[in-house]
């Protein structure tokens, strides 16, 4: 089986994005550029550490080598919906970032989830690795690489993205539905 590597380096666009009723959305990445358009699945929660971990990365760039960070912009950026169609390449299992200190550039690569496992890597020390140099070589992938400014916007809208949920329940926290839920708080009545 041939794997891809979709790289938009730059691309005219990239976002985080949903399909769906609150509820019951699909999270989307999705690049632009080129005539090309790729869109792949993941978890609400990866979409929350994916934004969490460009924020830390950005300030490390910053404090390491001085990289010139764009202040969070109270315009609000790109919040028009997905471009369509809206098909799924392949789902995510693991989220890779790095920064390009030659180019000022964040990188950030989406694998393809393996047949088994869904993960995030964040760089461990198991000792028992060296038979795995690179799993991932024949999973799909896609690889945006974004300037500061374009990583600031890509946080900003994918934060906005994961809170346009469903409102929590004042009481438990957990998503409330329209018709509103069972919460543990009441012993089962609804609210």
């Amino acid at each position: 089986m041939t794997h891809q590597v979709h790289a938009f380096e730059p691309p005219e666009r990239f976002v985080a994005g949903t399909v769906g009723p609150p509820g019951e959305r699909t999270f989307f990445l999705q690049a632009r550029g080129g005539g090309r358009l790729v869109s792949v699945a993941l978890e609400k929660v990866q979409v929350s550490l994916l934004a969490e971990k460009l924020e830390e990365l950005l300030a490390e760039a910053q404090r390491r080598f001085g990289v010139q960070l764009p202040e969070a912009s109270a315009a609000l950026g790109d919040n028009d919906p997905l471009d369509t169609p809206v098909d799924e390449e392949f789902r995510v299992g693991t989220l890779g970032l790095a920064f390009d200190v030659d180019s000022a550039t964040v990188v950030i690569e989406a694998i393809a989830a393996g047949e088994t496992e869904v993960e995030v890597e964040l760089g461990g020390d198991d000792e028992d690795d060296e038979d795995d140099e690179e799993p991932d070589e024949d999973l799909d992938r896609l690889r945006v690489r974004l300037t500061p400014e374009a990583t600031r916007e890509f946080i900003e809208r994918a934060r906005r993205v994961v809170n346009a949920g469903r409102p929590p329940c004042p009481l438990c926290g957990q998503p409330l539905d329209p018709a509103g839920h069972l919460c543990p708080r009441h012993n089962g009545y609804h609210r």
